[in-house]
């Protein structure tokens, strides 16, 4: 028999066709497990005043233009609280939205696990968790809607896990209720916009707007939307006009303008609808790391962008996250890079920026999203790549055989980068230099140094066939004539005394 609460006017709001799940046959023992005094009274109440026979309500039906399975609850049942029938029905619609390929939805007001019974309700917080967990490792995508309120055992062990977490305006959202907490902890941190500030939530959207933004999301991650094995993502046209910097110096100065595009700017040609995530989930966020999933050409692709600032540590675990994330439904991952570097204050080291940068290396490298090796022109680093990994990651590789970078002194900048070279320096007349095989050539100006010093000796050989030297006045590459090689930095600059190199433009070698 169809329920008529308001579980299932909710449902009925944001999606078309719901049919409801057949709920799961249990025991039904007298007061419930624990025989609790007129505890079949009380449900018997509820369900009279609410049309709903338990507090959630589980089926499939239309979200926008696919289908979605749909766990609603009922928060006037018994505040919305989870036992063992009611937890049943949760496990069983997420067993249904694994074998239908479905993603789920979770729309959560619930005040935790119902007393009434005691430990055996304890106990369907870890199978929810444990269906939650199967769910996401069969690459389901899992979306909770925080509604008013979300406390206690299913923010903990339902919504919490979920892969994006939206919620309502001014939703209370925390472990625990207002009876069990001090009646004067009750500020911005137990509310929806507060868990926003604090990187636990994605979005925080108005009922209205809710219909629209679950659509959007179900539409860019649905299983049966991806594409597996998954193609790299395109690299986004230019939005300069114009060729390569005449010198070296002009380089620096186009990088350095303040009116050349920027990844908002990127991202908005590219995407012709995107969803951003946000926050760390572990108490912080970082506007500067823009991280998320966009419709690029009807395929989704997920992007971590950088907006030219220095990013904390919620914003490279926020990266590592939507790393993770896209890596488990299968979509691959363009990144912008655009920043003077890692944040290196105080408030970063307390923020554990070295552990944070470590967690994105990491995500990168458990990646099994199919990838190859890429270039962008917005700075997107070329990948150290392996046999099945397809990941256009955000980490930068400067190979030995293809990169050089020059300190300098700061008053020196325009002349010094105008004698760096684009293309390779004619060859040497007469016999090779010290160190250089016949047939290749120097692409910097000699050492200061003596031909005779250790530091000049050749370095070994390269797989390619390929040496490199190194020389105090500059970084020496050799290539074969017939070689073309990248050039990844072809400006750097030393910023006073802080020890960082700046990577201001990248192009290619011609070949000569």
């Amino acid at each position: 028999m169809a329920e008529h609460s308001a579980a299932r006017a909710l449902v009925e709001s944001i999606s078309r066709g719901f049919e409801e799940f057949e709920p799961p046959a249990g025991p039904s023992a007298a007061d419930g497990p624990l025989g609790w005094p007129g505890y079949d009274d009380q449900r018997a109440s509820a369900t009279v005043r609410t049309g709903a026979y338990e507090s959630v309500l589980c089926g499939r039906g239309w979200v926008g233009s696919r289908q979605a399975v749909l766990v609603a609850f009922a928060f006037d049942f018994l505040g919305g609280s989870v036992g063992e029938a009611s937890g049943a029905r949760i496990v069983a619609a997420f067993e249904q939205a694994r074998e239908l390929r479905l993603p789920v939805i979770s729309l959560v007001a619930s005040g935790g696990s119902r007393m009434q019974e005691g430990i055996c309700a304890l106990r369907q917080l870890q199978k929810i968790a444990r269906a939650c967990l199967l769910t996401r490792k069969d690459r389901i995508p899992h979306v909770a809607v925080l509604r008013n309120p979300t406390t206690g055992g299913m923010w903990v062990a339902l919504a919490a896990a979920a892969d994006v977490v939206l919620a309502t305006s001014g939703a209370a959202v925390a472990f625990g209720g207002s009876r069990v907490r001090s009646a004067a902890e009750n500020g911005e941190a137990f509310h929806a916009e507060g868990k926003l500030a604090d990187g636990q939530v994605d979005q925080v959207v108005d009922d209205a707007e809710l219909p629209d933004v679950l659509a959007d999301l179900v539409s860019l991650l649905h299983p049966q939307h991806l594409v597996w094995p998954a193609e790299p993502a395109p690299v986004p046209a230019a939005l300069t006009a114009g060729g390569l910097p005449a010198t070296g110096w002009d380089a620096v100065q186009r990088a350095r303008s303040a009116d050349r595009p920027r990844a908002r700017a990127y991202l908005d040609a590219y995407f012709a609808r995107r969803f951003e995530i946000s926050g760390d989930r572990a108490g912080g966020h970082d506007d500067e790391m823009i991280c998320g999933f966009g419709d690029h050409d009807r395929h989704t692709i997920a992007f971590a962008a950088q907006t030219g600032t220095a990013n904390t540590p919620a914003g490279f675990r926020t990266a590592a996250r939507l790393i993770r994330l896209a890596d488990q439904l299968g979509i691959p991952v363009l990144t912008l890079v655009d920043t003077p570097g890692a944040a290196n204050d105080a408030a970063a080291e307390r923020g554990a920026i070295g552990p944070a940068i470590a967690e994105v290396f990491a995500a990168v490298a458990d990646a099994r999203v199919p990838a190859g090796r890429r270039r962008g022109r917005l700075g997107r680093c070329p990948g150290a790549g392996r046999p099945g990994a397809d990941l256009d990651h955000l980490g930068c590789v400067l190979r030995r055989d293809s990169t050089g970078i020059q300190r300098r002194d700061p008053q020196a900048r325009p002349g010094r980068s105008a004698g760096t070279r684009r293309t390779p320096a004619p060859a040497p007349a007469g016999p090779p230099g010290p160190g250089l095989r016949p047939g290749h050539r120097a692409l910097t100006r000699p050492s200061r140094m003596g031909r005779d010093s250790p530091r000049n000796r050749r370095s070994p050989r390269m797989p390619d066939g390929d040496s490199t030297r190194n020389r105090p006045g500059g970084h020496v590459r050799e290539a074969r004539r017939d070689k073309a090689l990248p050039l990844v930095i072809n400006a750097t600059s030393m910023e006073g005394r802080s020890g960082h190199v700046r990577v201001l433009n990248s192009g290619p070698l011609d070949k000569g």
